[in-house]
């Protein structure tokens, strides 16, 4: 093939032998484009006809020559040229310039014949062809080698990943069937405790039913008790006996300090008595008025026939409407440099007081956002404060365990209060003022007398830490709520459980009554807010406003919206009619607390950026 094409070129460039007449010679016609036609003498448009002709014959050589398909031949290379190139391509440039100086000059002396002076044979290109591609393909055999060799390490390593999933598949594939076989079998277990827990729980239900009633007939008959003695007093001192009018208090069969034959003297004379058909003692008649209590100082708690003169004042305003986004940011307080945990406002000046996490406590102007004054005493986070319903004293509670009562006018703490074993949640007044709960870490919620100075009620019965606690307005009843996913009502008077609410699936942070008393909201660690029938113990709107927790809930004075300070820094409206949500934001970090003043014209939101944003 090489020789062929050696042959073509030379038949190229090599001219053949023979005579000029061998040539054919192109004949032009007589009637040539280029003549002019006859009788046109005009030398002007002679010349503008001719160069119209050049100009259309230069554009059809062009285009002859765009249209040819015939290949440009290529010229080999001599022999000079062959060398040349194969020394620099070899780098002997020392040898490349001997050569040179060598062939120039035999080639000027004619020592050089034209057989060596012309081009290189077939072979030796062809040859230097083949070199150049044995060379290219072992460079290409070399990366294809190392490319296979990456590629079997990375097989290896994805087939020793493939063995370790696969074990780790068998491996989680085993635990999933054991946790199966777990959960079936706890199933099982807790199936066969269900009777017994229901059991129980019916007991602890009759128990409690028996100890109330126990209870009412120990009163009862400690009434009837007194009224015998008072009688038998009066009998005796006909006869001219000397009976001590000493009061009697509380009285008890195995507290009694009478000997056993004074007590059986007394139970005969009572016995006797009853069947004479003596009238029973009525307490409400004892001049003594010490019937029932334990100490001197202890108070006592108001009667619950008493009208809630706030919710008065709403039902006078009649058309006061507070809907979603009514409130915006109007004043920004820079309170605390830690966060602001807990916020109360007085309850008849434009006063608000705010707890931080700084152990201080703090009295601010409204109007003017100016400071009033600074508490200084407990030793932890402030976690709770509370007015006293006259305004002169505040309550705070503390993670340092304790609750301390605070005198305006003396400027002073004027009591503290000691008795749970871990913080101290929340506190709030009685609406008469003489007492005061709290809630704690150590499961239990204390009511305490502030004028004995002492614990009154110890309210046992949630299993985790009771988070808030609140009187509701111009009441007895107490409500609590904990992290045993559980809302409680209680009788402040005899510190039992009236009722226990049902549904949270997470910790309850916190929960509130309505100005009427008849619903209850309350929030959980995860964001979900719930409203409460009080009657009828039952949820009547549930709302997932998460997955951030909900850290305290308030109504507005109309009982129209519930608005809960949230942990993404979001204060949530929720409208109760529509249940519609709305969001508020202004606190850069969690909001702590939120509450709302008795006339609805402001709302209040405490953060743990240790701001306080008033909202008008």
């Amino acid at each position: 093939m090489a020789a062929d094409a050696e042959s073509f070129y030379l038949e190229q460039v090599t001219i053949t032998d023979g005579s000029e007449d061998d040539y054919q010679y192109e004949e032009v016609p007589a009637d040539d484009d280029f003549s002019l036609p006859e009788g046109d003498e005009d030398l002007e448009k002679a010349m503008k006809t001719v160069q119209q002709k050049t100009e259309d014959l230069q554009l059809h050589s062009q285009r002859s020559i765009l249209t040819s398909k015939q290949p440009i031949p290529h010229k080999p290379e001599v022999m000079d040229d062959f060398v040349r190139n194969f020394l620099i391509k070899k780098g002997m440039t020392q040898t490349l310039e001997c050569f040179q100086t060598e062939w120039y000059e035999m080639l000027h002396k004619g020592l050089l014949s034209s057989e060596d002076v012309e081009f290189v044979p077939d072979i030796y290109s062809h040859n230097q062809i083949l070199d150049v591609e044995i060379k290219s393909l072992r460079k290409e055999l070399e990366q294809y080698k190392e490319a296979a060799s990456k590629a079997g390490h990375i097989i290896l390593k994805l087939q020793k990943e493939r063995d370790f999933h696969r074990m780790h598949h068998k491996r989680v594939a085993q635990e999933k069937n054991r946790l199966i076989n777990d959960i079936k079998r706890l199933k099982t277990h807790y199936a066969s405790y269900e009777p017994l827990l229901r059991q129980l729980h019916e007991k602890y239900e009759m128990l409690l039913r028996q100890k109330m009633l126990t209870s009412l007939e120990r009163d009862r008959v400690v009434g009837q008790i007194t009224g015998l003695q008072a009688t038998l007093r009066s009998i005796e001192s006909g006869r001219g006996f000397k009976v001590s009018d000493a009061p009697v208090t509380k009285y008890r069969r195995e507290d009694s300090l009478l000997g056993p034959t004074q007590q059986a003297l007394l139970e005969a004379r009572e016995k006797n008595l009853l069947q004479e058909g003596v009238a029973p003692y009525d307490p409400s008649k004892d001049p003594t008025k010490q019937v029932g209590k334990s100490y001197p100082k202890d108070s006592e708690f108001p009667l619950d026939t008493r009208v809630n003169p706030y919710l008065v004042y709403m039902k006078k305003k009649g058309n006061l409407q507070i809907k979603l986004g009514a409130y915006q940011q109007n004043t920004t307080i820079k309170a605390h440099e830690l966060a602001v945990s807990c916020l109360a406002l007085h309850p008849r000046k434009e006063i608000l007081v705010t707890g931080s996490d700084d152990h201080l406590w703090r009295m601010w102007s409204i109007i003017k956002g100016e400071l009033i004054m600074t508490g200084d005493g407990h030793t932890d986070w402030i976690s709770g404060c509370s007015f006293h319903p006259k305004g002169t004293k505040l309550a705070t509670s503390s993670g340092d365990t304790t609750i301390r009562i605070w005198d305006f006018a003396k400027a002073e703490c004027i009591l503290t209060l000691e008795g749970h074993g871990h913080a101290v949640w929340d506190c709030s007044w009685h609406s008469c003022g003489d007492f005061l709960a709290s809630s704690s870490m150590d499961k239990t919620s204390k009511i305490w007398d502030i004028n004995s100075e002492r614990c009154r009620y110890t309210l046992r019965g949630h299993v985790d830490s009771v988070n808030s606690i609140e009187f509701l307005p111009f009441s007895n009843i107490i409500l609590t709520s904990s992290a045993d996913k559980t809302l409680s009502i209680w009788d402040a008077r005899t510190g039992l459980c009236a009722q226990t609410f049902y549904g949270h699936m997470h910790s309850c942070n916190d929960a509130t009554f309505n100005l009427k008393g008849d619903t209850i909201v309350s929030c959980d660690s995860y964001g979900v807010l719930k409203l409460w029938d009080v009657r009828k113990v039952a949820v009547t709107l549930s709302f997932d406003a998460g997955p951030h927790p909900g850290n305290q809930v308030a109504f507005s004075p109309t009982g129209q919206m519930v608005c809960m300070a949230s942990n993404d820094g979001e204060i949530k409206c929720l409208d109760i009619a529509t249940g519609n949500m709305d969001k508020m934001t202004g606190h850069e970090e969690s909001v702590q607390s939120v509450i709302f003043d008795q006339k609805g014209d402001y709302m209040f939101s405490g953060g743990s950026d240790g701001v306080v944003i008033v909202w008008l």
